[in-house]
């Protein structure tokens, strides 16, 4: 048994821009359930968005982003986000982290989907992601230790009072007390069949928090992501938004280019109406591709992607790519106040687990880097403020429990396919209800210490399925990345209403309790 100052779960780059910023006398670990380098920032093709140019301010920031999130944000959280953002590229580029640059040796600032000016950040043309995390490792503090291939799949949480985890590594259970938990797992991709995510991103962090009773909330909002490179019917990888950004345009096998007349930004719309439009293209029996025709260099400009296409047998002098939706971000997650901190003390959540408000009911692209090094920074300085914390291992008792699976754990590609059907890009009654039924007919054990890490990831996989289902169930209406056939409009009695989720003792509560609700349920 160790006992440490701070444990961070997860490897991503708000786990990495933490610990960075962590005092040097505080001892340190990051625990990442595989390599350290594998979690979707890593793959992050897109950049980071801050205000740089002379054109631009953070006040247009910040309504590019309450307009993307359909106003489900929290707008003091985004109005902090947008103000240091350019703070925070300006420490990266004295810390000499090599943005791309024009010929004038300036940062060169690209488009995005909904943004109003050029304010996004590259580093290695669509490899930023790739950059950071690299740059980010070499840059860790000696401090700061790293344990590879060791799952957590239990908080210790005692009177609302969380002092450390459960993990498994080699087949063996170990327990790590800590002063400081801080949850930067990811979200949820895994969940469904299609997904831009890295394979090891299956929510293990809501359901993490979930079990300890910790608050998730906006679990109905996730981002599928309109591109993903579609090859043989699969999803292979992530067409970046930039390839629209540049010129790319969207067009069925026609040629007929999909987003002419269903919004003023044409291929540039938010996320949800550009995924919703491919997707009902291709319930016609259509496919759908980025004509990248107009876009100039291609293959240098985004290099990542054309290694993608290639290796996938796409010959881009076709200049088609065929693609499909797929399930890329949740903005929803493990409830927090503006500094990172849930409602258990001393738990913390940053970067995609984490339901901060900033993105709202849809996230603007490239906000999500931005929002891992903000709050990465941001519960640093939380911690490093805190008065010392004593772990008295003799105020907490626990003990490894046996608890048998009463029937077999659904396969996860089954969870996949059923999510990815029913509580997909285009929701209704009928289908969540389905779904929900088929959640509820399986008993999830409650002590996890004697399941192998496989099956503790489908109890979470099927844990915080039914938490979305439920919320994607009880919410009457669509906006942003929720959308109910059945409820096609934002109606104005839903904005700014969260669907809560705390769990006490076996049981889940809501805060939308009303009857109606409960019979929606059942």
């Amino acid at each position: 048994m160790k006992s440490l100052d701070v444990v961070i779960i997860g490897s991503g780059l708000a786990a990495l821009q933490l610990a960075q910023k962590l005092r040097s006398d505080l001892h340190v670990i990051i625990i990442t359930k595989s390599d350290v380098r594998r979690s979707n920032s890593y793959l992050a093709q897109g950049g980071i968005a801050a205000s740089l140019s002379k054109e631009d301010d953070w006040a247009l920031h910040l309504q590019d982003t309450l307009d993307a999130g359909c106003y489900h944000n929290e707008e003091q959280v985004v109005a902090s986000l947008t103000k240091e953002a350019p703070d925070l590229i300006h420490e990266l580029n004295a810390q000499g982290f090599p943005f791309d640059e024009n010929t004038n040796g300036q940062l060169s600032l690209g488009l995005e989907g909904a943004h109003s000016k050029k304010r996004i950040v590259h580093s290695g043309g669509d490899a930023t992601g790739k950059h950071l995390i690299d740059f980010m490792i070499n840059q860790l503090p000696k401090h700061v230790e790293v344990i590879t291939d060791a799952f957590v799949y239990e908080l210790l949480v005692k009177s609302k009072i969380c002092y450390g985890v459960k993990i498994k590594k080699e087949d063996q259970n170990h327990i790590i007390f800590a002063k400081h938990v801080v949850l930067a797992t990811g979200g949820c991709g895994q969940l469904f069949q299609y997904t831009s995510n890295s394979s090891v991103v299956t929510g293990d962090g809501l359901a993490l928090a979930h079990r300890a009773g910790a608050i998730l909330t906006d679990l109905e909002f996730i981002q599928f992501h309109p591109t993903l490179l579609f090859v043989d019917g699969e999803a292979k990888g992530l067409i970046s938004e930039a390839v629209r950004g540049e010129g790319g345009v969207l067009v069925d096998e026609q040629g007929y280019p999909i987003m002419k007349g269903i919004h003023p930004l044409e291929d540039l719309a938010p996320r949800h109406i550009v995924a919703q439009t491919i997707y009902k293209t291709m319930k016609q029996g259509k496919k759908v591709y980025v004509n990248i025709q107009q876009v100039a260099q291609f293959s240098t400009r985004f290099p990542t992607i054309s290694k993608l296409c290639e290796a996938n047998g796409i010959h881009l002098e076709d200049q088609l790519i065929p693609v499909s939706p797929g399930a890329h971000f949740l903005m929803g997650g493990v409830k927090t106040n503006d500094a990172g901190e849930t409602c258990i003390a001393h738990l913390y959540a940053i970067g995609e687990v984490a339901r901060t408000g900033v993105h709202g009911a849809n996230r603007l692209a490239s906000n999500s880097l931005l929002e891992g090094l903000y709050f990465g920074k941001k519960v640093a300085q939380q911690i490093n403020m805190s008065k010392n914390i004593s772990v008295e291992r003799s105020n907490f008792r626990f003990e490894m429990k046996k608890e048998n699976i009463q029937e077999r754990l659904p396969a996860k590609e089954d969870i996949q396919t059923r999510m990815m059907e029913y509580v997909g890009i285009v929701r209704n009654k009928t289908n969540l209800q389905k779904q929900l039924r088929y959640l509820n007919h399986y008993h999830l054990p409650q002590s996890l210490d004697h399941l192998s890490q496989e099956e503790i990831e489908i109890v979470f996989m099927m844990e915080i399925s039914r938490c979305m289902t439920k919320s994607a169930l009880i919410r009457t209406e669509s906006r942003g990345g929720h959308f109910r056939e059945d409820f096609p409009i934002e109606v104005e009695e839903w904005l700014k209403k969260e669907i809560k989720h705390e769990k006490k003792g076996e049981h889940d509560e809501y805060s939308e309790t009303s009857q109606a609700i409960r019979a929606l349920l059942h």
